[in-house]
């Protein structure tokens, strides 16, 4: 693993990621949609492979990656994007179950 996703792994904070992959953004922007974009950063690295790749450029893929998601919510909210299962759930059309059917005969008993 590089030296940079061991880094990235020991970070605590969405500011953090911005610092040490030298990513510049808005701390106002930042406080309201942090776990928005840490969480679309993720899903853009799932689909990353870095194996064998020097840390320079695994680097350079983690800041790609980190000013795509920034972007994402610079150009749309959290309600438009749905990253977090809650919100893709709330949009999602709900099946309501028909009432149970009773025969007449049962409520002769």
């Amino acid at each position: 693993m590089s030296d940079t996703l061991k880094t990235l792994q020991t970070m605590s904070s969405a500011e953090d990621f911005f610092k040490v992959l030298d990513v510049p953004y808005d701390p106002n922007k930042v406080n309201v949609v942090r776990m928005h974009i840490m969480k679309r950063m993720g899903q853009y690295l799932a689909t990353e492979d870095f194996e064998g790749l020097p840390d320079d450029e695994v680097k350079a893929r983690c800041k790609a990656t980190l000013e795509r998601a920034y972007d994402d919510f610079q150009k749309s909210d959290p309600m438009k994007e749905r990253v977090f299962k809650v919100l893709k759930e709330a949009v999602q059309e709900k099946t309501v179950a028909p009432p149970p059917i009773v025969p007449f005969t049962d409520l002769l008993k």
